[in-house]
């Protein structure tokens, strides 16, 4: 495990699909970090507004430089920002780099929401209503089938190298079944799964 220093980077978050990201990135690119979990049921609002305004997790603050302290927010960005920021996974040249923000970009607006409104609609809404919850499962049917199909030609999401793309993704599909949804039967993304499984980086990170 890297070595913790203090008040470097905090990442404030929790034990959720979207959560579970930014620890693992910070792990990848070996950036010392602490981590402020957030727990909504005890936890103030104000412990989170202060950084994120929408008040949602993820959000950091990156301390390495005193004098230009930053926060970011929302899971994409942050992933973006610390890739950037301290180098590594994404592709520098052009193609390999515009594959990984379009995949992390859809995932965040596309497979992310599709997931999570089919989960709460299948297991959290009060009531079960068939429409919402059979419209939000059929989009993310689809969107795990657009990863299948990626996953079928190339081993790593942006069809280079692993990447915050692959991240991103992982975090989501390896819970499949909150959305109603399975991995079985794909070798691409059962094989892709484990890969990331087995790393070092995300065996430490996931809290």
């Amino acid at each position: 495990m890297i070595e913790r220093v203090r008040d470097v980077l905090e990442i404030l978050t929790a034990d959720t699909p979207n959560g579970i990201k930014i620890p693992i990135v910070a792990e990848e690119l070996q950036i010392p970090y602490v981590v402020t979990k957030i727990d909504f049921w005890k936890n103030k609002p104000s412990t989170l507004l202060a950084v994120n305004p929408n008040g949602r997790i993820p959000a950091i603050v990156d301390r390495a430089d005193q004098s230009n302290v930053v926060r970011v927010f929302e899971s994409g960005a942050i992933m973006l920002y610390l890739a950037d920021t301290y180098g590594g996974l994404i592709p520098q040249h052009p193609q390999g780099r515009a594959e990984t923000l379009s995949w992390l970009f859809l995932q965040v607006s596309g497979l992310g929401p599709s997931f999570g409104q089919a989960g709460h609609f299948l297991r959290g809404a009060p009531e079960r209503l068939a429409y919402p919850t059979e419209r939000f499962r059929a989009e993310a049917q689809r969107q795990l089938s657009l990863v299948d199909a990626q996953l079928s030609r190339s081993e790593w999401i942006n069809g280079f190298d692993y990447s915050i793309a692959d991240i991103a993704y992982f975090s989501w599909l390896r819970s499949a079944s909150y959305a109603g949804l399975t991995t079985e039967g794909s070798v691409g993304i059962t094989n892709w799964l484990q890969r990331i499984s087995e790393r070092p980086a995300v065996q430490l990170s996931l809290i």
